[in-house]
């Protein structure tokens, strides 16, 4: 019987949420970014991701950039990044929210509980843009 290991391979939004509410632990290893081979962010299965739909931080871009989710869904952020690149943000363009500075390897998350069009941007790197929709 093959051993499961308590990481995962952040792959998309929808499927780590639903992988991690369904079954407990994910062992698939994927690229986030649709490179194979390249870009794996492997995080720990733990109460920062379970149940809550994920957004990868990885090449100086938020993935994915435009998301949709229903009201009340926790959306956490992990940063991707290689150790030795600098922090990055998830910064509400309108003062919504800002995570501070999220080191590689760290996460930050936030409940959405009103609806809206939410884009928001890095601090640090102010190009990296996204939204997240909640209806």
């Amino acid at each position: 019987m093959p051993r499961v290991t308590r990481t995962m391979a952040v792959t998309s939004a929808a499927s780590l949420a639903f992988a991690a509410a369904s079954f407990g632990c994910f062992s698939e290893r994927q690229d986030v970014t649709g490179a194979t081979g390249a870009g794996e962010c492997r995080i720990p299965l733990d109460a920062r991701v379970v149940g809550t739909v994920v957004v990868a931080i990885q090449n100086f871009a938020f993935l994915p950039a435009n998301l949709r989710i229903k009201r009340g869904t926790i959306v956490t952020w992990v940063n991707c990044e290689p150790g030795g690149i600098d922090p990055h943000s998830s910064t509400s363009d309108g003062g919504v929210w800002d995570s501070g500075l999220i080191p590689p390897g760290g996460t930050y998350a936030r409940t959405f509980d009103v609806v809206g069009t939410f884009p928001y941007h890095c601090v640090p790197h102010p190009f990296m843009r996204a939204t997240v929709t909640v209806e």
